[in-house]
């Protein structure tokens, strides 16, 4: 009773001192922390001492960005939202996305079902094919001006501020979507004077937006018109475009088992991280920032709104976090950049590789869930 009371009391006298600088203003104790991080000070990296001779590279855990436009600013600052991904939704088989300037087409098919759509559109509107690379998923246009093309795709030329004798190419890459069997596709547009030989090479990123953005919402509606009717499937790029090859699994120099994939590092985490999810473990925790999944193959995944059984809750039910411990068996799995390709490796630490058996059973199982 006396220490209810005495408890009662601490509560009576923090409330009514909730108003005082010393326990909540810029400098109290239980002051906001979050803009600590401006003040901290950058040392010098990590040297081992003379003498000591070690394989293994030193980097740092939490590199700063090269990025950072200025260092030496202070005080309060607001991490602005990042900028939503609008679509514009469609019970259809296919859908506008959109970020900023960039627009595409998402396709709930995979790129060897999109192909043939995709030629026989921009070919009905007038467009000569110059050059096909299903292996990588691309196509381009030749040179050709407005007149050549279809009506509406000439008007988009036309309104987009180009010169109506002006020469136009594309681009048309289609490229694996984030989630499973589907397929995005981009269109990126070139341009130069009527009558110049120029060789205008295409940039990442859409240049002239007002054209690239017609000729995506004018792709969209031809190809929501060709679902209705049934697609067809290119065998060609079925052959070289979705084929498992983009996923090899092969060994290091010392002989510990990669897994290569041919994607960019972003597309690449989230591709592992599905199938991670569909593997027959755990995956504990992440960090996205070393490229590092955390997995315990003694753990079967967790399913969400699973409830225990009659007989699991009768004898047992969930076990301890001692028992949990005690039969772990944990390690990383690691995503590297390399060249033009991503390396997925799996480590029992960062200074210790997997043994090749449980490397080769984990990565193995990665690949079959990536098909």
């Amino acid at each position: 009773m006396k220490r209810l009371a005495g408890l009662s009391a601490l509560a009576v006298i923090i409330s009514s001192t909730s108003g005082c600088g010393w326990l909540w203003g810029p400098d109290g104790y239980f002051r906001d922390r979050g803009s600590d991080y401006l003040q901290a000070q950058e040392t010098a990296p990590m040297k081992l001492p003379p003498g000591v001779v070690t394989d293994k590279r030193l980097v740092p855990l939490l590199p700063i960005p090269a990025n950072v436009p200025d260092d030496n600013v202070k005080g309060e600052f607001v991490v602005p939202r990042p900028q939503p991904l609008a679509a514009i939704t469609s019970s259809g088989d296919y859908s506008l996305q959109k970020t900023g300037d960039s627009r595409w087409v998402l396709a709930q098919h995979v790129p060897s079902e999109v192909w043939s759509v995709a030629m026989q559109f921009f070919q009905d509107n007038g467009f000569r094919i110059d050059e096909q690379r299903p292996q990588t998923g691309e196509f381009t246009t030749a040179w050709q001006q407005a007149g050549e093309l279809s009506s509406p795709i000439a008007r988009h030329v036309t309104s987009s501020g180009l010169a109506a004798d002006s020469e136009t190419r594309l681009r048309v890459r289609i490229e694996p979507g984030v989630q499973r069997n589907t397929s995005e596709i981009y269109v990126v547009s070139a341009n130069r004077p009527a009558g110049s030989t120029a060789n205008v090479d295409f940039t990442q990123n859409s240049v002239n937006t007002g054209l690239d953005a017609g000729l995506v919402d004018e792709m969209l509606i031809s190809m929501s018109r060709s679902a209705e009717k049934g697609g067809s499937v290119s065998l060609l790029a079925a052959r070289d475009f979705d084929t498992p090859a983009r996923v090899t699994l092969s060994e290091d120099g010392s002989g510990n088992p990669v897994l290569s994939l041919t994607e960019d590092l972003d597309r690449a985490w989230s591709s592992v991280g599905r199938a991670l999810e569909q593997g027959d473990w755990r995956v504990e925790d992440i960090n996205r920032t070393l490229g590092l999944y955390y997995i315990n193959l003694a753990e079967k995944a967790e399913k969400k709104d699973e409830k225990p059984g009659f007989f699991s809750g009768l004898f047992g039910g969930k076990p301890s976090k001692e028992e949990v411990e005690a039969r772990a068996q944990r390690y990383q799995v690691r995503l590297s950049k390399v060249g033009d390709s991503v390396q997925v490796t799996v480590e029992e630490n960062i200074n210790k590789s997997a043994s090749p058996e449980v490397a080769r059973k984990v990565l193995s199982e990665i690949q079959d869930n990536l098909g």
